[in-house]
């Protein structure tokens, strides 16, 4: 099984013992709100130069692969197992720093917007099916 981001191997019963690191070591102990609370449903994706960027820390690498395909803030923080204000302050701190761009919806009117909706749709259908 894949170790995520954050947290010790399963010990020998099956249980973990808890993260190695806490959230609040993660993001230096910060909450970011310099461009108001990013919204779970914003999207994230990589840009060039996140992907050529080679020294990350571990979150940051792995939000750098994952956001390779369109994911929600949201969506992010359930893959990694990592609370979504973690996720928010990294992700901001990417983004000014131009590793990923943020998709934000708009507000302007009641209406959707049909390019989140579609990109929304398309991320649905490219998410991995489980057998149950």
């Amino acid at each position: 099984m894949e170790q995520q981001p954050g947290q010790r191997q399963q010990s020998g019963r099956g249980r973990d013992p808890g993260r190695v690191v806490r959230p609040y070591a993660i993001t230096r102990g910060r909450i970011r709100r310099v461009h108001g609370q990013l919204e779970l449903e914003a999207l994230v994706t990589t840009t060039s130069q996140g992907i050529s960027t080679t020294r990350l820390p571990a979150e940051q690498r792995s939000i750098v692969l994952l956001c390779r395909d369109l994911l929600s803030i949201a969506e992010v923080a359930a893959r990694l197992r990592l609370p979504v204000e973690v996720i928010r302050t990294l992700v901001e701190d990417m983004a000014d720093d131009g590793l990923v761009e943020l998709h934000r919806p708009s507000h302007g009117d009641d209406r959707p917007d049909m390019a989140l909706l579609e990109r929304v749709l398309y991320g649905l259908r490219h998410l991995p099916t489980t057998a149950g």
